[in-house]
């Protein structure tokens, strides 16, 4: 069988979910042939771990080779893994140069950079897959199917909230995320899982989009009205700062971040509450779709708890999904603590908030009942695995249709740089006149 040949462009935490994919269930029919990053660390580290496991060595190489990479490894696919303001320069570039493209959300960052997509997509006839993995989590599976099968009729309206805890929410303010020219804000870089959700689950796409919000609890500004008083640009990692992210405390953060700086300055555990931070913490939406419902949707970055909860209304009655990733944060416990389901402390009583998931179907005029959702191993409950058997397999008949392409990607981005754009503006913005031919012509 011949294998298809990946080069990765690149190399930060998110690539590993890839080089592990090919490296392992998929290395009958998939390569990695290059590896496209500028900072020799990281690179170096994602090809000792290939070398580890003797698969043949990729070629390492700088961005600015891109296309001679491809020329000379005859890469058939580029997995795109750069920062979000990057990825619409490498999409046209690989597909000018040949290959196609496998690329994280978002697709891009704004409106111009979707339209040059668009473009290279329609001149070269290649193609570009989306990685929608939330698409591929069971509860989100499972809630998909309920309204396919129109259980609670003809959709009229969402209302989903989505809390990012002190752990997660706060990561997003310490690297290069903080920068709205880096990756759009929250609206573009996070909320695009979202929206994408809503568009898949409905069916349907955004025809305007109303939003508020500001940056209100991270920050210098909001530091000093709190009264938090001068803190350091970084972490003095004395263990009195809850906010604080020491890499040294995690091998893997130390290896591909901490021990790289020398190289290109990026420091991963800036202080969230220190100046140049110009994305919100703080959101709320409206969105009208073609369909005719509507979405209230909100993002608030530093909840005590994370999780979402999505109700969808219908003609017939009303389906809710409720997921709760972490019930509670607690000092000690570190980046991304696990908490244990039965418990909210070292004194064993029952957690209020336990995690884990739930949905709820209640017809008109019908007592409620609770669908079962059947998940499995692995990231997002076993859907990592689903999705990297589409991206390395190609995918089958699925009568859910989460595999994405590009098209998808601007329809989810859609909402955030809408979005954008009435915070700038304090207007409802048509998602049809941002410039993008796609969304016109719907």
């Amino acid at each position: 069988m011949t294998k298809t040949r990946y080069a990765l462009a690149g190399a930060g935490a998110r690539a590993q979910m890839y080089i592990e994919g090919i490296l392992g269930t998929h290395r009958d029919r998939a390569e990695l042939v290059a590896i496209i990053e500028p900072n020799p660390v990281r690179a170096a580290l994602y090809a000792d771990r290939i070398a580890e496991v003797g698969a043949p060595a990729p070629r390492l190489a700088t961005p600015d080779e891109l296309e001679q990479v491809i020329r000379d490894e005859q890469v058939d696919r580029v997995i795109i893994c750069s920062r979000d303001d990057l990825h619409a320069e490498l999409i046209v570039r690989s597909l000018e140069a040949g290959a196609d493209v496998v690329v994280e959300k978002p697709l891009t960052i704004d409106a111009a950079s979707a339209a040059r997509i668009e473009e290279a997509v329609e001149r070269t006839g290649r193609q570009v897959v989306l990685t929608f993995n939330y698409r591929y989590s069971p509860r989100n599976s499972a809630l998909r199917q309920v309204i396919q099968d129109g259980t609670i009729g003809e959709v009229t309206s969402v209302d989903f909230s989505w809390m990012l805890d002190t752990n997660h929410g706060a990561d997003y303010f310490r690297r290069w995320h903080r920068e709205k020219k880096n990756s759009g804000g929250l609206l573009v870089h996070k909320s695009s899982h979202h929206f994408d959700l809503v568009n898949w689950w409905i069916r349907s796409q955004p025809t305007r989009v109303f939003a508020s919000g500001a940056l209100r609890f991270y920050g210098a500004d909001n530091a000093q009205t709190r009264g938090l008083g001068e803190r350091p640009a970084r972490g003095t990692h004395d263990g009195g700062d809850l906010f604080e992210l020491d890499l040294r405390t995690d091998e893997r953060l130390t290896a591909l971040y901490l021990n790289a700086e020398e190289h290109d300055g990026y420091r991963r555990d800036l202080d969230v509450f220190s100046e140049g931070i110009t994305i919100e913490d703080n959101l709320a939406l409206v969105v009208d779709y073609a369909s005719g419902a509507t979405m209230s949707y909100s993002l608030n970055a530093h909840a005590p708890w994370e999780g979402y909860r999505v109700a969808v209304n219908g003609t017939l009655g009303r389906v809710e999904l409720e997921v709760i990733e972490r019930g509670a944060v607690l000092a000690g416990e570190g980046l991304h603590p696990h908490i244990d389901p039965s418990l909210s402390g070292s004194d064993g009583t029952t957690s209020l908030r336990p995690e884990g998931e739930r949905l709820i179907v209640q017809r008109h005029w019908e007592e409620a009942y609770e669908v079962p959702i059947d998940g499995g191993d692995g990231g997002h409950g076993g859907g990592d695995e689903l999705l990297l058997s589409d991206v390395f397999e190609g995918p089958g008949d699925d009568p859910l249709a989460r595999p994405a392409d590009w098209t998808d990607g601007i329809r989810s981005i859609a909402v955030g740089i809408a979005g954008n754009r009435s915070l700038e503006t304090g207007l409802p913005v048509k998602v049809d006149e941002l410039g993008i031919a796609l969304l016109a012509r719907r």
